[in-house]
């Protein structure tokens, strides 16, 4: 399958590993590489030199294209920036911030922009911007999510028709069928964080992967609207916040019950009590861990199976 996504990134298949906190170092970014699609390190939960360290050590595990995902709201960006740029990164995925502060510059600097967003209205300031492509993502994904609750079905088709430039869908997306399903939508690429989450190259600690394959249907929720929308596995933490939501909290409550480190604590050092546990809706259909190699042959041979079965499918005149 070639299409403006394969084209713009220069891989096989339009699939892309999502940027995540915690879990997307560059032993996963390069086994997604290496197996057709897109890997990304995700820059939002690294120091400048631990972002250098991975870097480095994704260039020689692959001779694949990779890239780096940045939260425009990070702290120390000038410095992440300045490190993209003296390894010649060449594709950086943004989110979390407004597209216009650093695009122009990293394409002066000769590379590919992406940004995330999860509405129509931010899908056209981030093309007036001038990135290449766009990640529009539904309310179903994990992390950090929009505040408008569009899901990935209504928001796909919506952005497609406001855009011109390449659009990958996120949120919700784990297997070929949901990938065809975006594609069919209107999409040209997909981009899948949680199902990578339980793969044997995420650096998340293995009681976070076991909790999310524990995972069903309702287990999730998006909370924390006031400060950054973020998508959680209910725990003692999440059980704690509804606690405070009941007394009608201020910023500034909600800010000292969260505290620092809380998605640290429970994705990376295993805390499933007290710490943070990001994942997305579709947590409640993935059922093991496994190579994320592995995870990218089912993906492709279900897309193409899936085909095969819809053939017959269309509707008389």
């Amino acid at each position: 399958m070639k299409n403006r996504i394969t084209d713009l990134y220069g891989i096989k298949y339009p699939i892309i590993q999502g940027g995540m906190i915690w879990v997307s170092g560059w032993k996963l970014a390069t086994a997604v590489s290496n197996a057709g699609g897109l890997g990304l390190i995700g820059a939002g939960s690294m120091y400048p030199e631990v972002l250098k360290e991975h870097i480095q050590k994704a260039k020689r595990h692959t001779d694949k294209p990779f890239g780096v995902n940045v939260p425009l709201l990070y702290p120390d960006i000038e410095e992440i920036m300045k490190i993209i740029t003296d390894e010649k990164i060449k594709i950086v995925f943004t989110s979390a911030g407004n597209p216009k502060t650093w695009t122009s510059f990293l394409k002066k600097n000769g590379i590919t922009v992406t940004h995330v967003v999860s509405s129509v209205k931010f899908a056209k300031k981030a093309q007036a911007a001038g990135v290449d492509a766009i990640v529009a993502e539904g309310f179903e994904a994990g992390g950090h999510n929009g505040r408008e609750e569009t899901t990935t079905f209504t928001l796909i088709p919506a952005v497609r028709k406001e855009i011109d430039i390449p659009l990958i869908a996120a949120g919700g997306i784990a297997t070929g069928k949901q990938m065809l399903a975006a594609i069919v939508l209107g999409a040209e690429g997909v981009q899948i964080g949680s199902r990578f989450v339980a793969s044997e190259e995420s650096s998340a600690h293995i009681n976070f992967k076991k909790a999310v394959l524990e995972v069903q249907d309702g287990d999730t929720m998006l909370t924390l609207k006031e400060l950054a929308p973020v998508r959680l596995i209910k725990n003692a933490f999440y059980e704690k916040l509804q606690a405070l939501y009941k007394t009608c909290p201020t910023e500034e409550q909600l800010k000292q019950l969260l505290g620092r480190g809380r998605a640290k604590l429970g994705m990376f050092e295993g805390d499933l009590e007290e710490g943070e546990l990001e994942i997305g809706q579709i947590a409640s259909i993935i059922e093991d861990i496994k190579p994320a190699g592995e995870i990218m042959k089912e993906i492709v041979k279900e897309y193409n199976q899936s085909i095969d079965r819809i053939k017959d499918y269309k509707l008389p005149e």
